[in-house]
């Protein structure tokens, strides 16, 4: 059997000697094992097929693994935070990501696939920058709600912030249904609840408002059951004024000056001071 390796150059063949043999097969694994860092290679499965016939030859696969050397470059990156954009209302899934370009008419959009740069994966013709990075993409085609939501806002909100179904709550109020004290926190209260804290920002930061305030606050984007510490702290602005924004947790309310929101903290402090002597 003739072995071709990942660039098309032949590393083993009948006609061979196993001297030969052996040092292309251990040039190929070389070359998915310890990658030029400015050039990395990634390990294809015809390459991963030639390495596994290594013993054979007697290449010890998992030694080279081992004494693999290490870079900056190489080492796994973890990600220190994170943003979720959520498209409150956006467009339709067929005129975006989903496009069915051979459902009937009746069901499918106007608008044409393009082709992405991932075979078998296409958008919408009018997201072409977006279809040349669909290599760093994850794209869910099978989210549903299995017919525990209600159609309408409220109850998707909650589901897909939560992770947990409506309760019968959302069934039997649908958009008046106001956030309560026991709804199941937001994925994002939940992080900064198993997260440490950072010496100086917020966990969870939400902008550039609270969804559905003030007439339909939508539940699911608090911290709820696990407490309102960890709620997002919440940013208000506008699309047309993006300089001028507003913090309501750190604004002052107008009948509440500075000089009585120093009374109450000297008050609080005054009260932890007595609760730490009582401790002890």
């Amino acid at each position: 059997m003739t072995a071709i390796g990942a660039y098309g150059k032949v590393i083993s063949s009948p006609g061979m000697n196993l001297a030969v043999r052996s040092r292309r097969l251990s040039a190929s694994l070389s070359q998915f094992i310890w990658p030029d860092v400015h050039n990395p290679h990634p390990i294809d499965r015809r390459s991963f097929l030639v390495a596994g016939g290594m013993s054979y030859f007697g290449i010890d696969l998992a030694g080279r693994v081992a004494a693999a050397p290490t870079s900056q470059s190489a080492r796994r990156q973890v990600p220190k935070s994170a943003i979720m954009i959520w498209l409150s209302g956006g467009a339709s899934h067929i005129d975006t990501w989903d496009m069915k370009p051979d459902a009937p008419e009746e069901y499918r959009g106007t608008f044409k696939p393009v082709s992405t740069t991932v075979p078998g994966i296409q958008l919408c013709e009018h997201l072409p920058h977006l279809a040349k990075l669909a290599h760093h993409l994850a794209i869910v085609l099978s989210l549903d709600d299995h017919r525990r939501g209600t159609g309408d806002h409220h109850a998707g909100y909650y589901y897909n912030l939560t992770g947990r179904a409506p309760d019968r709550t959302f069934h039997e109020l649908l958009n008046a249904r106001t956030p309560y004290a026991t709804d199941w926190p937001s994925m994002a209260s939940v992080i900064a609840l198993k997260r440490p804290s950072h010496p100086h920002l917020p966990s969870t930061i939400t902008l550039p408002h609270k969804e559905g305030a003030p007439e339909y606050t939508r539940p699911g984007q608090f911290a709820a059951r696990i407490g309102i510490e960890y709620d997002p702290v919440f940013v208000d602005g506008t699309r047309e004024r993006p300089l001028d924004f507003a913090v309501p947790a750190l604004t002052l309310s107008g009948d509440l000056p500075a000089e009585r929101l120093s009374d109450r903290r000297g008050l609080l402090q005054n009260l932890d001071a007595a609760h730490r002597r009582q401790m002890r």
